[in-house]
């Protein structure tokens, strides 16, 4: 058997990066590690390491604990940061962009992201194209490796979180999904557990490359985790 991935998570407070570290319980392919802020709490049977550090220091943390894989699920909302867009995109894309120029330094083999549906750096739609921006910056680093995925509207309880239209949305969501048919099917709803498998699985490829992953395609991922 061949030695697991080293995996480094950043983004693990967050509501995709807490399904990551639940779908890693029990797997010996890969050793989770995760990067953050503040202490944070382990889900049943978790066996990973944590360090906590400020933002200033993650470029150097990525340079000590030089894993083989980055998972990043960081990432906020406008209304989190006080309808302030540019502070949301100090988040969302500069900062991840920050977190990717070290894993290069570190030389990282790879580095899988969780983007949006319809992100475009040219999209009239600050969000989308803030999201684009990121993804269109991310893959002129020079990693090995990149994987973007694209979720829809993300299913899943947010701790501290509340959205009472995503909320609505969220429960009309099965019976839009059946609407969302054909080149439709990317805006499909999924929960942020089938995001976190998905990430997890392409953190255990090994083809350089760079993939972006709508619906269907994350799709796949899950399947090919939960096979193997």
């Amino acid at each position: 058997m061949s030695d697991p991935q080293r995996v480094l998570l950043l983004g693990a407070t967050g509501l995709v990066g807490r399904h990551v570290m639940e779908r890693a319980v029990g797997r010996e392919d890969l050793l989770l590690m995760a990067l953050a802020r503040r202490e944070i709490a382990m889900p049943k049977g978790a066996r990973m390491e944590v360090l906590v550090a400020p933002h200033e220091g993650w470029e150097e943390a990525i340079a000590m604990i030089a894993p083989d894989k980055i998972i990043c699920a960081l990432g906020t909302t406008i209304s989190k940061e006080g309808g302030d867009q540019e502070a949301f995109a100090a988040i969302d894309r500069d900062f991840v962009l920050r977190m990717a120029e070290a894993a290069k330094a570190a030389d990282v083999q790879g580095f899988a992201v969780v983007s949006s549906v319809g992100a475009n750096p040219r999209s009239e739609n600050f969000y989308l194209r803030t999201k684009g921006e990121m993804e269109q910056r991310l893959l002129k680093t020079g990693i090995k490796r990149i994987d973007i995925l694209r979720p829809g509207l993300l299913k899943g309880a947010r701790e501290n979180d509340l959205r009472p239209l995503e909320g609505l949305a969220r429960m009309a969501s099965p019976l839009a999904n059946l609407f969302l048919t054909g080149e439709r099917r990317k805006y499909r709803a999924i929960h942020a557990s089938e995001v976190a498998a998905a990430l997890l699985q392409a953190s255990l490829e090994k083809a350089g490359g760079r993939f972006t992953h709508e619906y269907d395609a994350m799709q796949r991922l899950i399947a090919k985790l939960e096979r193997d």
